[in-house]
């Protein structure tokens, strides 16, 4: 096998090694992780739709990149023994095979150790570099976007410069996955958008030289919980703006936290900009950016540090009747909860400053990742 083959599938390799599998896969490649290995047939579960049983015989080319590696020419040769469930699979079927189970011509493989310090450190860029918040503005002359991170009484706006080579993501629809995030123009930001970027703060971390960009249309619910589904993951609320009902799924991925009654109060009443806030803990690391959201971490008591040290809260903790404010997937009557916070009731009493504050907070708690 030449590499002139393999180069030809570097840009696919591209997408595997940072765990993109929204890239459209043609019939003749097969791009996901190994679930399982028995005899010489590994299995591989794509994105697209679901798994596939492929036999490696002894005449296919294994390879093994790094993550972001571009040049397959210095790819290492491995053995199937050296395949693991798990690892990330760029598998080019073999066209001229019998009718039956699917044969590799060759696999370019991603450890998952390498992908997960990859992961790590990218984790650990977004925080040191990140910024993130709602966009109040887009010049698309300029390529400069205008932020309001924080809520209320700590809200501050962020110029965010982007420029030919910052990278832009867009998240799909339906999904708040990083992984899943899809190259997009600048055109396809909007006012009201939630967006993250890194890349090189000023001193106070009021503008960032942005290298890269992820961002989306998010919505904003409130309201009053009517019924309760633990066995389908699901509930209902009567979204208080609308006065619709709305059923709302609860992933796994989502984050669910309750505030206690007396730090809801408090909360509401920073949020209103009077006096009287809580002081925050110190930023435990609960999520990927905690004490990084746009400069404002720290002692200084940054709500969503608050959030962050909140322990995490299933389904069932939920009653029918109470308040539930959210951040989900857009949808008219039917959403994917991404965030989700109980206890809210004295927030509703400054319902702007707690949307803003939910909707960064889901920014926060939703760190971009490499493969989640």
């Amino acid at each position: 096998m030449t590499n002139r083959i393999f180069v030809a599938a570097a840009l696919i390799v591209v997408f595997l090694s940072t765990g993109n599998l929204a890239f459209a896969q043609a019939a003749s490649r097969l791009v996901g992780a190994i679930t399982a290995i028995s005899g010489d047939t590994i299995t591989v579960k794509t994105d697209a739709d679901g798994e596939h049983q492929v036999k490696v015989p002894a005449s296919a080319v294994l390879k093994r990149i790094a993550p972001g590696q571009k040049d397959l020419s210095t790819a290492e040769t491995i053995q199937f023994a050296d395949l693991a469930v798990g690892d990330r699979a760029l598998v080019k079927l073999d066209p001229g095979a019998p009718a039956g189970p699917s044969v590799a011509l060759q696999i370019i493989a991603v450890k998952q150790a390498d992908l997960a310090l990859k992961q790590q450190k990218d984790r650990e860029d977004w925080q040191r570099r990140g910024v993130g918040g709602l966009v109040k503005s887009v010049d698309r002359t300029s390529g400069v976007i205008l932020l309001s991170s924080g809520a209320g009484a700590m809200a501050k706006t962020v110029t965010v410069h982007t420029a030919q080579t910052t990278i832009l993501k867009r998240y799909a629809p339906t999904s708040v996955r990083f992984d899943a995030a899809l190259p997009a123009s600048i055109d396809a930001i909007h006012a009201g958008d939630q967006l993250r970027a890194r890349g090189t703060r000023n001193a106070d971390g009021s503008e960032i030289a942005a290298d890269e960009v992820v961002s989306g249309s998010f919505r904003n619910i409130a309201g009053t919980i009517t019924s309760i589904d633990t066995a389908a993951s699901t509930l209902v609320a009567k979204d208080l703006a609308t006065k619709k009902p709305v059923i709302i799924h609860v992933t796994a991925d989502a984050q669910m936290k309750r505030l206690p009654e007396r730090m809801a109060t408090m909360l509401a009443t920073r949020l209103k900009g009077t006096a009287g806030g809580a002081g925050s803990p110190s930023p435990g690391g609960a999520g990927p950016w905690a004490g990084q959201n746009g400069g404002q971490g720290g002692a200084g008591g940054d709500p969503q540090q608050m959030l962050n040290r909140l322990p995490a809260i299933p389904l069932s903790d939920l009653q029918k009747g109470e308040a539930v404010m959210l951040v989900s997937t857009e949808g008219e009557s039917e959403v994917t909860a991404i965030t989700l916070l109980a206890g809210v009731e004295p927030l509703l009493e400054a319902p702007a400053a707690s949307r803003d504050l939910l909707a960064n907070w889901s920014m926060n708690t939703n760190a971009p990742d490499v493969a989640q």
